[in-house]
């Protein structure tokens, strides 16, 4: 089979546009030539016990909408777009049918919090917070917390997180020129318990459990701005923590 040569960044977005007026012709060439892509994904979690192959063809169900739903209006590449999509449903497929599986308890407690959210919104139009949810459950607020973030796709310290031939893993963002002391970070942990409850589970969630401030607004029942000036202020407390031979 002949080898298909790269689409342009030009081409690319004229076979978008005819897909999107209904060119099929257009819509089945932009997918074919875009396949690598889904390939170059899957190899990323070959080590999660899956068949490739059925990985390759719930990655090309990402491509595919990636293809009916990018937007021609934002000049970015096509890959920008299509990699999160892709990625978003080879997760899925494997959070639906892991190998590593969550506690009972822990899955017991997740089914309970998003019965309560239910409940809750339909009565007062809004999501409860972390501590309304551990007051109704008779629980503690860490543990809404730990069983919100049990279920979230774990993250492989060799995954690259920018392509390219300049692209870069978690562990280049670990790592610290001073490599004579590599995790030389961990005391942060001491001084985070230092900081009043509520912007502990500020910090941990935004920054250990990876929420963004918009969830973390939506737990704490407070709007994104608010989080935003929290997170700022904290953070500047904790800098001024910091002893001047760590920074």
């Amino acid at each position: 089979m002949k080898k298909q040569p790269p689409l342009s960044h030009e081409k690319m977005r004229e076979l978008l546009t005819l897909s999107k007026s209904g060119d099929v012709v257009a819509r089945k060439e932009m997918i074919e030539h875009n396949t690598k892509l889904v390939w170059s994904i899957v190899q990323r979690f070959s080590n999660r016990g899956a068949d490739l192959d059925d990985l390759f063809q719930i990655g090309c169900i990402g491509l595919v909408k990636s293809v009916d739903k990018f937007d021609l209006s934002y000049d970015v590449k096509f890959s920008t777009y299509a990699v999160p999509m892709i990625i978003g449903e080879i997760q899925r497929y494997l959070r639906d049918d892991s190998t590593l599986k969550v506690s009972r308890s822990i899955r017991e407690t997740t089914l309970k919090i998003k019965y309560e959210m239910e409940r809750f919104s339909k009565q007062h139009e809004r999501y409860p917070t972390v501590h309304e949810l551990a007051s109704a459950l008779d629980t503690k607020p860490e543990d809404i917390v730990l069983a919100f973030d049990a279920l979230r796709d774990p993250a492989s310290l060799h995954e690259q997180i920018l392509d390219g031939d300049d692209g870069i893993t978690l562990m280049d963002q670990m790592r610290d020129d001073r490599a004579e002391k590599p995790f030389h970070y961990y005391f942060l942990t001491e001084l985070i318990e230092r900081l009043e409850p509520r912007e502990q589970l500020l910090i941990r969630m935004r920054f250990y459990s990876d929420f963004t401030q918009t969830e973390v607004a939506a737990r704490l029942g407070v709007s994104q701005v608010q989080v935003s000036r929290m997170e700022k202020r904290i953070l500047e407390r904790l800098r001024g923590w910091i002893p001047a031979s760590y920074v």
